[in-house]
């Protein structure tokens, strides 16, 4: 019985072990057939990627040209109309010079005297009412303010009654030289009403001189009409030049005397700039020099201009030399009584340019100027080489040519429109 069961269980023991090894050699031929297939299907797809890959063409060619085309318009701004409206930009040309040959010297904007009237009457008058206010602009020949005199009106009434006289003379002079040449009136007779005729256009050529040197046109005294609805007391007082109201000082009612000259028209489309120089800079001064001036009250601007006047007399005081230039003032925004600093290149250069600081801006950090496009709102970062400051002017060495228009107002907002323009093109990517 022992024998038995111990013959059944080593019989147990050899189906175990059969089924065993039944199993794991199923389960390695499936694995195996299994990483087979899986090899299979990645060869597979290796080869349709490449097909891909094929067809698509190289990714680092079309990398290539992206990038020379993002190369070729990094440096560039294009602005619509709408965009450049709010935008002030200026340009200047690149003008030779150095910083070792400015001079400093402190300067005082002031009307240009050539371009201020100073209106009055010419004859004791009262002010009836100001056609123009303060500020108002002016065109040459129009009436700023209509007045009253007495003395005027006299004047023209001593005119109407010469003028009737002359041509009461005149008509009887004609008269007697038609009856003359028939033999009908004496000589005597003409040559009195030659006499009466000649003494009756003197009275009247008197009074329109007397009224001429009240202010009116010859014009205005022969039109003068006795008949009219306008008091002969009354006249219009006129601006001479084109420009602004800038002063007024007398109001309706108020009497003004000829030695007044209460109302001021400028044009300040062009100012001056005095100068205050020393001594020992008298020497280095020039008519013709470039002039820029910086103030306070548009520390981003640069203002240019030439001296047009050396004065050749120093302050008994201050020991100073008067130096003007023109500046040109278009939008006018120099006022009379600014101060500020003036640089003037007063000698030759070592072929170098100058241009405002601001005109310089940085790039990947290195020195760049905007330049004009061949477009109009189109605008070029040019790289350039830059040497010496001094007095808000800069050097340029390399980079652009004299005369070339160069960016000085404005170059910091077209750099942040250009480094915005960058950075989104960047995120898209």
């Amino acid at each position: 019985m022992i024998q038995t069961n111990h013959h059944f269980r080593r019989l147990s023991l050899s189906v175990a072990l059969a089924l065993c090894v039944g199993l794991a050699g199923a389960a390695a031929a499936q694995s195996e057939g299994g990483h087979a297939g899986h090899e299979e299907s990645k060869n597979g797809n290796e080869g349709a990627k490449a097909d891909h890959s094929e067809a698509k063409g190289n990714p680092d060619d079309e990398k290539g040209d992206h990038e020379g085309h993002e190369e070729s318009e990094a440096d560039a701004v294009h602005l619509s109309k709408e965009q450049l409206a709010p935008l002030t930009i200026r340009t200047e040309p690149a003008a030779p010079g150095s910083a070792e040959s400015l001079l400093s010297l402190p300067a005082t904007v002031t009307f240009d005297a050539n371009r201020v009237a100073m209106i009055g009457p010419r004859v004791r008058a009262k002010l009836v009412r100001m056609t123009k206010g303060l500020g108002d602009p002016v065109t040459a020949g129009e009436v700023i303010a209509e007045m009253d005199s007495v003395a005027l009106g006299q004047a023209k009434a001593a005119f109407l009654k010469s003028r009737a006289r002359f041509e009461t003379a005149r008509s009887q002079y004609e008269r007697q030289k038609a009856l003359n040449a028939q033999q009908i009136a004496s000589d005597a007779t003409l040559v009195e009403a030659r006499g009466r005729y000649r003494e009756a256009r003197a009275d009247r050529d008197a009074a329109i001189e007397t009224l001429r040197l009240y202010g009116l046109s010859r014009e205005a005294v022969m039109a003068i009409d006795a008949n009219s609805d306008q008091p002969l007391s009354r006249y219009s007082l006129t601006s001479p030049i084109d420009g602004v109201l800038q002063r007024r000082d007398v109001s309706p009612g108020q009497t003004v005397g000829p030695e007044r000259t209460p109302i001021h028209v400028v044009d300040t489309r062009t100012v001056w700039l005095k100068m205050d120089a020393f001594e020992k800079q008298i020497a280095d001064l020039a008519v013709g020099q470039t002039v820029r001036l910086h103030l306070p009250a548009f520390p981003e601007r640069m203002f240019s201009g030439r001296v047009d006047w050396v004065s050749r007399e120093l302050a008994s005081e201050s020991r100073t030399l008067t130096v003007r230039a023109v500046m040109d003032n278009p939008d006018g925004v120099l006022r009379a009584g600014m101060f500020g600093t003036a640089t003037v290149q007063t000698e030759g250069h070592d072929g170098t340019l100058m241009i405002p600081v601001g005109a310089v801006q940085r790039l990947e950090d290195k020195p760049h100027v905007f330049v004009p496009g061949d477009e109009p709102g189109a605008f070029r970062a040019m790289p350039v080489t830059v040497g010496h400051e001094s007095n808000g002017m800069i050097e340029v060495r390399t980079g652009i040519e004299p005369e070339q228009s160069v960016v000085v107002e404005g170059a910091f907002d077209l750099m942040s429109i250009l480094t915005a323009g960058g950075r989104s093109a960047a995120h898209s990517h």
